[in-house]
């Protein structure tokens, strides 16, 4: 990632991060977790750099140089960063037996999953009606971000001016 700050070619940073995207995915799958690889592989390393690409084939491929930086966006990241780890703190361990998740939730999951939702397999009954405001919300955040994209890029209607 500290390459990705250093370059100031943003054709090769996009490229990183399609290909960081692209090994999130491979790491996901290694951890069984199929469906958010198979989401992160779509959206990263598919969706997302190829919307780069194409706001790159519109505006220049060099970062300009900035004579005066300023520490508020450091100070900024870190306040949020440090914020974000503060509150890992409350987290159980990584596949402890004895976490919330492993004693309650996924039992519920496996015994009752049949008979309140109707669908023989464990997981299209969890993907599609125990996280389905989950899924809505996704569907929010990517249209939300399409939307801005086109207002970013002066999107604009057929024969009218900008």
């Amino acid at each position: 990632m500290l390459a990705v700050i250093r370059l100031r070619n943003l054709f090769a940073v996009v490229m990183l991060f399609g290909i960081y995207s692209f090994l999130a995915a491979a790491l996901f799958v290694t951890l069984n977790a199929v469906d958010v690889a198979f989401t992160e592989a779509a959206v990263g390393a598919g969706i997302a750099t190829f919307l780069m690409l194409s706001t790159l084939a519109l505006t220049v491929r060099r970062e300009k140089l900035r004579r005066k930086r300023s520490v508020i966006p450091l100070l900024v990241v870190t306040s949020i960063g440090a914020t974000l780890v503060y509150g890992t703190f409350d987290m159980p361990y990584f596949s402890d037996p004895s976490a919330p998740l492993h004693s309650h939730v996924a039992r519920h999951y496996i015994e009752s999953s049949t008979a309140e939702v109707g669908v023989p397999n464990l997981v299209t009954a969890v993907l599609t009606s125990y996280r389905g405001y989950d899924t809505l919300g996704e569907l929010t955040v990517i249209f939300t971000a399409g939307i801005g994209v086109l207002a970013l890029l002066g999107y604009r209607k057929r024969g009218g001016k900008r």
